[in-house]
């Protein structure tokens, strides 16, 4: 697992180091530069950069970031590279920490201007804004970022690409197109959200002595995270006596209305995910199909949903159902008469975004303890809330959070970055996944992972979280195998197992001797 910081919790913790720990801020910032000097020599050693070819330019601003950036031209000036910094701004509105690297500079082989130099470089440092940045760029800085991405080179930012928000990953009008990004501590929430991470090329995290040895000090922990960890490690256990009752039943309710195939993928996914039963609610019509694709599940008839409800563990409802009143009175149904942990995705969620009624049970069954998960993506998310999608998109964090805490759920918000919020007001983002994943029938793989999740243990937020990270690691290897083009949501729920199988750290071998 590894934290996500936005500017101001990251502010905090530098303060935090300063002035409580005691770390002097030239001692941070030296260790900064002295990580990116050393990205550009990995760089320079990739190419098999000669000595007339290491020409380094740094774009500095005139805080801070430009003060990392006129040391990491301190630094590789002894080094043998021909270094120019081109100054921006007002020397008037430096900060003192840019004063300090200014006068160090002075003494160092750097040639210093105040307009873009003529030439070529191989190198280019952006340290024009750092996460600080909150309006759009305009005039002289917009004409300097524009005139960055037009020249040929390798371009490094420094902590955030200038012109990304460092929280929302908004491009503030426009913004440098990095090739890496060297940022320091922990990532930053806007060079994983798009479009910012779109801008920011390779990301290189960097310890400079700002980490979680300052969190007690600081008395609190960042609000976001990401999984990078082996799958398998994040799994409910498996008890080794365990039987196809004891790995948790999924009452999969899903394929009304001639389409069969989200049921059979959410159950297939369910028994991928390591479910011990699945039983499907599903249009008498479907059955065959059904069974015939997914011999393992069972089948029950509509009418017959509270047997169902009896017999579960966990309850998935909304893939392929429809919008019509017997499917609105089984959802209603699920919610006032049972309490099972519950997962709404797809039409589900759309009945429940035109009906307040039913955003009211919702909100009052999780309040009451009910483990809940909703799984939209933006339109569905804009439905919920009541906002344009574009909406959605400008403020994507801030509607998921409240939504969940509103609802009292866990709210797994899909897209190129999913973010599951949690009702107390936890975010894990999901780093995992591929473009071919944008394909018919993967929102209802997710449900089943999710469901089998809930089913074998997993709290809500672990399960949504989790099977999440699952999922995108599963698309990764289908993807790899069959091209983002040629991936379909059959082929993602059969990558569920596989993924699984490649990181299960759960066997043990038990070897008999003496018998």
């Amino acid at each position: 697992m590894k934290y996500v910081v936005d500017a101001q919790e990251m502010k905090q913790y530098e303060e935090t180091v300063i002035d409580t720990m005691g770390i002097p801020a030239l001692t941070l910032m030296e260790r900064a530069a002295l990580a990116v000097a050393e990205e550009i020599r990995a760089y320079a050693g990739r190419q098999g950069l000669s000595e007339r070819e290491k020409t380094l330019l740094v774009v500095a601003g005139s805080g801070n970031n430009g003060a990392d950036g006129m040391a990491v031209a301190r630094i590789l000036s002894l080094e043998g590279w021909q270094v120019t910094v081109y100054q921006t701004g007002s020397a008037g509105h430096c900060t003192r920490e840019w004063e300090r690297q200014n006068k160090f500079i002075s003494y160092y082989p750097v040639r210093i201007v105040s307009n873009w130099p003529a030439g070529e470089y191989t190198v280019m440092v952006d340290a024009l804004f750092g996460i600080g940045l909150s309006r759009q760029v305009q005039g002289e800085y917009a004409e300097i970022i524009q005139e960055l991405n037009r020249r040929k080179g390798f371009k490094l930012s420094v902590d955030v690409p200038s012109g990304v928000h460092a929280d929302t990953g908004k491009i503030m009008g426009t913004a440098v197109q990095a090739d890496l990004t060297v940022t320091f501590g922990w990532a930053k929430k806007g060079l994983l959200l798009y479009p910012g991470a779109a801008y920011a090329g390779q990301i290189a995290v960097r310890e400079i002595g700002i980490n979680e040895t300052c969190f007690p000090a600081a008395g609190k922990k960042p609000g976001m995270f990401a999984y990078d960890e082996p799958v398998g490690t994040l799994l409910p256990p498996r008890a080794a006596d365990g039987h196809k009752g004891s790995f948790g039943k999924v009452l999969l309710i899903a394929g009304f209305e001639q389409m069969p195939g989200a049921a059979v993928l959410a159950a297939k996914a369910a028994y991928h995910a390591g479910a011990g039963m699945v039983r499907v609610v599903c249009s008498p019509e479907n059955r065959g199909i059904l069974q015939t694709a997914v011999p393992e599940a069972l089948y029950t008839a509509p009418e017959n949903w509270r047997q169902g409800c009896e017999w579960a563990d966990v309850i998935a409802i909304g893939p392929g159902l429809g919008k019509n009143t017997q499917v609105k009175e089984l959802l209603t149904g699920v919610l006032k008469e049972s309490r099972l942990p519950l997962v709404l995705d797809a039409d589900a969620l759309n009945m429940i975004a035109g009906d307040m009624s039913l955003q009211l049970l919702v909100s009052d069954q999780g309040q009451e303890g009910r483990s809940i998960i909703l799984t939209p993506h933006e339109g569905e998310l804009a439905r919920l809330s009541g906002k344009e999608i574009s909406q959605i998109r400008e403020e994507r964090e801030r509607t998921a959070r409240i939504q969940a805490q509103d609802l009292h759920c866990v709210l797994v918000c899909k897209g190129a970055r999913t973010l599951i919020c949690g009702g107390k007001g936890e975010i894990c983002i999901n780093l995992t996944g591929d473009n071919g994943m944008g394909t018919a029938g993967s929102g209802d793989v997710l449900t089943g992972v999710i469901a089998a999740l809930l089913a074998q243990g997993a709290d809500a937020f672990s399960a949504a979280s989790v099977g999440v990270y699952l999922h995108g690691l599963a698309g990764e290897r289908a993807a790899a195998a069959h091209s983002s083009y040629g991936l379909t949501a059959g082929k993602l729920a059969e990558g569920i197992g596989e993924v699984i199988a490649a990181s299960d750290t759960s066997r043990k071998e038990t070897m008999v001797h003496g018998c």
